[in-house]
């Protein structure tokens, strides 16, 4: 019996398939890795399939070098409302703060501007230096 999750159906083949597909191996490399008894068809009938035995399905994630319950518990919907939710333009959501892209040129003319503004304000303080000193000595 296939396990569900929110009300949706967790379909283990084609969450085998998406995660092959993901990493960029062919059915036949993935018979192949699993031994002589596999071919491609079987792969293919394999990820046609709700519910995969435990034992096939733990050796496929050691293949595939990612856990058994990635594949057991992926749920594309979720997927999607999570990216969908956590990207936006060119701004990342990350746990409640937006982190948006810097140009790096952008950055370094606000640099060169705080720099230019701390000069004059620097010239402003020597020019007002000055007054007092020759107030003083004036006096």
């Amino acid at each position: 019996m296939a396990h569900t999750t929110s009300d949706r159906t967790i379909h283990e083949g084609r969450n085998l398939k998406r995660f092959r597909e993901m990493l960029g191996i062919k059915q036949d490399h993935l018979a192949f890795e699993l031994g002589d008894d596999w071919n491609q068809q079987k792969v293919s009938v394999l990820e046609q399939r709700e519910r995969i035995d435990t034992d096939i399905l733990e050796q496929v994630s050691a293949i595939l070098k990612i856990p058994v319950e990635a594949i057991r518990n992926f749920d594309e919907v979720q997927a999607i409302n999570n990216i969908s939710c956590n990207f936006s333009g060119n701004a990342v959501n990350n746990n409640g703060v937006n982190i948006q892209h810097i140009d790096p040129i952008d950055k370094i003319l606000k640099l060169h501007e705080e720099k230019i503004a701390l000069y004059e304000r620097m010239l402003k303080e020597k020019d007002e230096m000055m007054g007092r000193l020759e107030r003083l000595i004036g006096k």
